[in-house]
């Protein structure tokens, strides 16, 4: 069983997303306010912990966010989850829809 330990929104995107303390998920839409909800396929990004943990210790000094996911989920290996598995995380339902993303050009973190 996974843990979430943040989530994150950003009002636009291609921006580093902020931790908050609670959200509103909205069925088939996403998070309420955060730019990447709507009604399309890939409503609320998850990154695991241990993801951002392993970059931190290459020497990047990166804060919940910083990769665009909404959800820091820890104990999870989410890159061998397939496509369609139904997730729960408290009374929200989540469906995989997409494993991997690869950073835009010019992305915060390193520009």
């Amino acid at each position: 069983m996974g843990k979430v330990l943040a989530i994150c929104t950003s009002k636009n995107k291609g921006t580093l997303k902020k931790e908050i303390t609670e959200a509103n998920f909205i069925k088939e839409f996403g998070i309420e306010g955060d730019a990447h909800a709507g009604k399309w396929h890939r409503q609320v990004s998850l990154l695991t912990f241990e993801k951002i943990d392993e970059f931190r210790k290459k020497g990047g000094n990166v804060d919940f966010g910083a990769f665009g996911e909404n959800l820091v989920i820890e104990g999870i290996e989410l890159d061998k989850l397939p496509i369609g598995l139904m997730l729960t995380v408290g009374d929200v339902l989540l469906v995989v829809t997409h494993n991997g993303k690869k950073c835009h050009d010019k992305c915060a973190i390193y520009y």
